[in-house]
């Protein structure tokens, strides 16, 4: 399959157009190569690590020339590219190596299987809907009920094993109280807040969230689990994956240097 029938496959099922007006998806760089065969590294963030992880596969016999990332590499309007700066270098390396770069963003958080359906998935969520629809079959986030109840513990056991996060930021609650609601969305999800409670959800887990927000969420009886931007997204990036491989394509692997941009630092004694 060549790149070019892949991107059109992708957006008849996450299309562009659903975007939001201050995103960027689709192509990012298209040095010209939308005839040649899909050989793919897929991400979540587009960075010079992961340019050079391409690289590094195509200087070993490996051949690939798309990287499709979650995230876009560009946001606003350039007024000059500069290779001495990360963005203007990474276009250079991407016309020079003739690797292209796309990204899937607000349109892939929206469709079945895109970044929310995923975390759902992972916590195995029953009869899930969207915490804000925006189109029939589409919207931001998922709610929806445990195969059956759990504590508040069990629960963020079962993220830890689902997510494998750095860490956990959890509202403070009796890690004993019974949860079967939950809400879930990839990504920075603090806005959703007023929306997620309105569904009756016990528990909202996303990412990004700051200390007054979790003032928020106490206030309208949710609790509130940020796990972090990487670990709520990137294991959609990982179907993604299977998803190209079940369409045809010739090479696609999930990058080995995506990077998750925090840590946290314990203290030595």
């Amino acid at each position: 399959m060549d790149i070019a029938t892949l991107i059109q496959w992708f957006e008849t099922w996450a299309s562009p157009a659903w975007q939001e007006k201050w995103d960027n998806c689709g192509w990012q760089i298209e040095p010209g190569l939308l005839q040649e065969p899909a050989r793919v590294l897929v991400c979540l963030t587009p960075t010079l690590a992961v340019m050079k992880e391409a690289i590094a596969l195509q200087q070993n016999g490996t051949p690939v020339n798309l990287i499709f990332a979650h995230h876009p590499l560009i946001f606003a309007p350039l007024k000059s590219i500069n290779q001495s700066d990360p963005l203007g270098e990474m276009v250079q390396l991407a016309i020079t190596h003739r690797i292209g770069v796309y990204s899937a963003h607000t349109n892939f958080d929206q469709v079945a299987d895109g970044t929310a359906d995923v975390l759902a998935q992972r916590l195995d969520l029953q009869h899930t809907e969207p915490i804000e629809p925006t189109q029939e079959g589409l919207g931001y986030g998922r709610v929806g009920n445990l195969r059956a109840s759990l504590t508040l513990q069990k629960l963020l056991d079962k993220i830890q094993a689902a997510l494998n996060p750095a860490d956990l930021l959890v509202s403070p609650a009796d890690r004993q109280t019974r949860i079967q609601r939950v809400a879930v969305l990839g990504g920075s999800g603090a806005s959703y807040i007023p929306a997620v409670a309105r569904t009756g959800a016990q528990v909202y887990l996303t990412s990004d969230c700051k200390f007054h927000q979790f003032q928020e969420s106490r206030d309208r009886n949710l609790i509130l689990i940020d796990a972090g931007h990487y670990a709520t997204e990137r294991p959609a990036c990982a179907l993604l994956v299977e998803k190209f491989q079940q369409i045809g394509i010739e090479w696609v692997k999930l990058s080995d240097r995506d990077e998750d941009f925090r840590q946290f630092g314990g203290i030595t004694p």
